[in-house]
This record gives structure tokens, C-alpha cells and sequence, in this order.
């Protein structure tokens, strides 16, 4: 065990690798909230949440967060800390999640990490190369123009600015390129010169755990939960949120679908099936991002006594 400093959060970490972040990821509607909940209560642990929607208060019944029995069950974190008005990504939940392992791992050898968002695991294991606050205005104003003038002007802005990244970038992906944008133009430099920096070493063992099943399974799931959702009052809850649509927190699956009802642009049926398909699309995207990572260990969610024995199994080692 040894302790040094960590130059980025200008905190002192104890580096003990004996210290383990058990991390349980995998698709939307899986099954991971109750099963990470079983884990951590056999641990007497605790779970971080990394839910790229979970954070914001505003939104529970379109991000499907746990219930306030299943939130009293276990210590969460990272769940309803933030307001949709605030700006809040990956790099932002990398300090804040580091910041937060290192006091629990004080008290405790196990925590679990524990959602969908590969790119906010990811974050907390290997740290973000492009965490650079830029003012929202900014993101406001590249979002507006975006819509005014489309995805061509938005191509050719970036490979103005940053050729580099424009080639190695998935060109269709506009929040991709407005990101590069909003950089390139608060720094004066190209974005691709703030990638691919240093990755401060982790203080924990990385236990990294992919939760999948039948992919017909998987699907139907989906379809029951936006049916779920949608009596439990999803639309009512878009509709309170009207005012703030704008926002990138709603421009999500389950909020973007509903205000293109709201706004005539489809009838009700039409939006909850898009809904459905949208989210198995997303499901799809991250059962691939999951599976080209390296050392995840793949189990069905009712695979509760297996997982402990390979939890077990390294962190006895």
C-alpha cells in the first residue's frame, strides 16, 4: 500500500489494489438495478451509479431509476444530484466518482459501479481525454445553428477546424461534432489535440462484469418497460418539462419521442413505438461498445449465486 498524489484532483489517494470496484454494466432493461442491489446487500456494500440520466432530479420515470424501496435497500450515489439546467458529463463524473471511492474505500473493500453509460464506466476506470468545461452558451448557440443550417454545416465547420478529428470521427454523430465545435472554438486549438492524454492509475482493481440475455428477451423487456412507463405517467412528466425541451438532458430516448407528439409531429401510438424501437437501438449500441472492451465477464441476471463466486474468487485471491 502505498500513497502519492494525484496531480489532476489534488487529493492524496491510497493506492491498494486490494481494494476492488466491482463493476456491473450492460444494457438498458437488462435487469442490473435488482441484481446490483442483491450484490451489494451480500457485500454490505454500496452503489455508484453511472447512469448518464440517473443524475438529474427532474427525470425519474423516463430513466427508469430505482424505486425509493430499492434506493433505501442500499446507499446509492449519484443518483438525483443534479438539475437538468446543469452542465454535467463524463469528466465531471470522473472527479466527482474518484473523489467519492476514495472515502468509501476507507471504510470498505468493495463498492460497486453499477449502469449503461459506457462512456461515464469507462471515465472512472481509464479517465476522459477531453474533459473541458466549456460555457453552455456556447453548446446553446452550436445546437441552434446546427438546426438552422444541418448536418453538412456542421461537417464542414469541424473539418475546418480540427481535420485531424474530422477524420477519424463518426461524421453522422452531430453531438460528437458539436463537441469537437464548442472545443475548437473556447480554446482557439484543434480538439484532437486535447486526446489521447496520460491516464492516471486507478487506486482499485477494476472487476469488470457484462450483464446480457436472449436478445428477443432483451427486446420484449424494453417494449413492457416503455409500456410501464407510459402508465406510470411518462407523458405527464414530459409535460411538465416542456419548458426546458431544449436541453440536452431531454433530448434523449422517452422525452425527445413525446414532445414530437406534443408538437403534432406524430400521434401518441406512433411516439411510445418509437420509444420502443429507439430504445432497442440504444441497447444494441451498448451491448457492442461493452462487448469490444476488454476483460468483461459476461452473465445473465439471474446468475446472482455465479456472480459471488467469481466476485469471490478474485477478490480472495
Amino acid at each position: 500500500m502505498n500513497n502519492y498524489w494525484n496531480k489532476n484532483y489534488l487529493y492524496p489517494v491510497i493506492y491498494d489494489k486490494t481494494k476492488y470496484l466491482i463493476v456491473i454494466a450492460g444494457p438498458t432493461a437488462v435487469g442490473k438495478t435488482a441484481l446490483s442491489i442483491e450484490l451489494a446487500k451480500h457485500y454490505n456494500s454500496v452503489i455508484l451509479s453511472a447512469d448518464s440520466r440517473q443524475f438529474y432530479r427532474e427525470m425519474s420515470i423516463g430513466t427508469a431509476k430505482p424505486t425509493a424501496e430499492q434506493l433505501n435497500a442500499v446507499k446509492h450515489y449519484f443518483i438525483n444530484t443534479k438539475s437538468i439546467t446543469e452542465l454535467y458529463g463524463a469528466g465531471h463524473f470522473e472527479k466527482d466518482a474518484i473523489l467519492t471511492l476514495n472515502e468509501l474505500f476507507k471504510e470498505r473493500d468493495i463498492v460497486f459501479l453499477v449502469g449503461g453509460s459506457g462512456l461515464y464506466i469507462n471515465a472512472v476506470l481509464n479517465g476522459v481525454d477531453d474533459f473541458i468545461e466549456v460555457p453552455i452558451e456556447i453548446r446553446e448557440e452550436l445546437n441552434e445553428q446546427f438546426k438552422e443550417n444541418g448536418l453538412e454545416w456542421l461537417q464542414n465547420e469541424v473539418k475546418k477546424l480540427d481535420e485531424t478529428y474530422f477524420n477519424s470521427v463518426d461524421t453522422h454523430n452531430p453531438q460528437r461534432l458539436i463537441r469537437a465545435l464548442e472545443v475548437c472554438r473556447f480554446t482557439g486549438k484543434p480538439y484532437s489535440s486535447f486526446l489521447d492524454q496520460p491516464k492516471e492509475e486507478r487506486s482499485f482493481t477494476a472487476v469488470k462484469i457484462l450483464i446480457n440475455t436472449d436478445r428477443e428477451k432483451l427486446y420484449s423487456q424494453i417494449n413492457n418497460r416503455v409500456d410501464e412507463m407510459m402508465t406510470a405517467g411518462l407523458l405527464d412528466e414530459v409535460k411538465e418539462l416542456q419548458e426546458q425541451k431544449h436541453l440536452n438532458a431531454l433530448k434523449t430516448v422517452g422525452y425527445k419521442e413525446l414532445y414530437a407528439y406534443l408538437d403534432a409531429s406524430y400521434n401518441l401510438q406512433t411516439a411510445v413505438d418509437k420509444i420502443k424501437q429507439h430504445t432497442r437501438n440504444y441497447a444494441k449500441r451498448q451491448l457492442t461498445w461493452f462487448k469490444n472492451q476488454d476483460d468483461f465477464e459476461q452473465f445473465e441476471p439471474t446468475d446472482l449465486e455465479k456472480i459471488k463466486a467469481y466476485i469471490d474468487i478474485i477478490t480472495n485471491h
